[in-house]
């Protein structure tokens, strides 16, 4: 499979520094492709949500790592906010609103 052929998220492309993390793991691509676009969708978005590059490089990390342990959605996570096929949850909403008020 071509670095090209790689499937992204329903409403995130695939970042070029974790489709390279991708591409250099075998195992961790057929997992990545063995997932469901949402899900996909939010590994992605959990990539990119860090404020920190160092951080970001450890989210990048983790995807690998972490498809490789089982995982198949980032833990803990409250999910992609940037969807628009369905409305946020009320818990989406309650952490966002606690996030708006630091």
């Amino acid at each position: 499979m071509s670095p090209k052929e790689i499937s992204g998220g329903t409403a995130h492309t695939l970042p070029a520094d974790l489709k390279k993390a991708l591409t250099a793991d075998k195992t961790a691509l057929e997992l990545w492709e063995d997932i469901t676009p949402l899900a996909r969708n939010e590994w992605i978005c959990w990539v990119e949500h860090p404020k920190t590059e160092e951080t970001r490089k450890e989210h990048v990390s983790r995807v690998v790592s972490e498809l490789k342990e089982g995982m198949r959605r980032p833990c803990c996570w409250m999910g992609c906010t940037h969807r628009k096929d369905k409305p946020l949850s009320s818990t989406q909403k309650w952490i966002l609103s606690k996030k708006a008020k630091k």
